[in-house]
């Protein structure tokens, strides 16, 4: 699959649905993807191993998804901490109506699936848990995380998972760069991934 299709904001081909089912702390979540959005066919093993980190998953507060994709990461935070609200962002409108399908479907009322634009200006997350789209490109994904990263709010922290062949290890050397106030370190390595923490004190 071409980057535009999933990083476009209105793919060009008809959608063609898949159903795909993971598991995450001994849960089940059956859901749909479709063409023309990010692991279109089975869950990505870079969000499978984000996800293997559950018992680190925030018990309450706001929680936000940064390129939700049809939702794994939002779907099974939202579910496993009910008492979170998740703010699942994507750009592409596909996407986002299969992770509102997803959360109707699972009977979630805690996701709000939006764009950037409909985020609250002053709204400080207590958590990010994100698969990033490292393949838009470094400077688009630089501006992405100098974007949310700063809004962590006190105590908050981010979970992200890069591949290593990907930059893992040169991302997690610019994120402590780049924001001095902000604790960065990789929490751990599994299968060609790392998963980064950031924290704000």
């Amino acid at each position: 699959m071409s980057q535009e299709h999933y990083f476009s904001a209105s793919p060009d081909k008809p959608a063609t649905l898949r159903e795909i089912t993971y598991q995450v702390a001994g849960r089940e979540f059956a859901v749909q993807a479709a063409s023309g959005t990010f692991s279109a066919s089975k869950l990505d093993p870079g969000t499978s191993i984000l996800l293997s980190k559950f018992e680190e998953f925030p018990e309450s507060g706001n929680v936000l998804d940064l390129g939700c994709g049809w939702g794994p990461i939002s779907l099974a935070i939202a579910t496993l901490s009910p008492e979170t609200k998740v703010w699942a962002l994507d750009v592409n409108q596909r996407s986002m109506e299969l992770a509102r399908n997803n959360a109707a479907k699972l009977q979630l009322t805690n996701i709000n699936v939006i764009t950037a634009d409909k985020v609250p200006q002053d709204l400080k997350f207590d958590a990010i848990w994100s698969n990033p789209p490292i393949r838009i490109g470094k400077a688009a994904l630089h501006d992405l995380l100098r974007s949310w990263l700063p809004r962590l709010e006190s105590g908050g922290r981010a979970m992200l998972v890069v591949q290593k062949q990907l930059g893992a290890d040169s991302l997690l050397a610019w994120i402590q760069a780049e924001f001095p106030d902000l604790t960065a370190s990789r929490f751990s390595t599994d299968k060609g991934f790392r998963v980064l923490e950031v924290t704000r004190d």
